[in-house]
């Protein structure tokens, strides 16, 4: 990938990063420990494509 990257996909990139982030702690507690991440986050970095 470019190192010169355009505002629209660095936008993007931030968003996807964002949405990989574990859930909060108190989920975890509350759940017993079953819900550790969003769905969201099981995107893989080679299988699933952004754009």
């Amino acid at each position: 990938m470019a190192t010169n990257k355009d505002s629209e996909k660095k936008q993007v990139l931030v968003k996807e990063n964002r949405t990989r982030k574990q859930a909060p702690v108190w989920v975890y507690l509350k759940t017993n420990r079953r819900v550790r991440d969003s769905p969201k986050s099981r995107r893989n970095w080679r299988r699933d494509s952004l754009f």
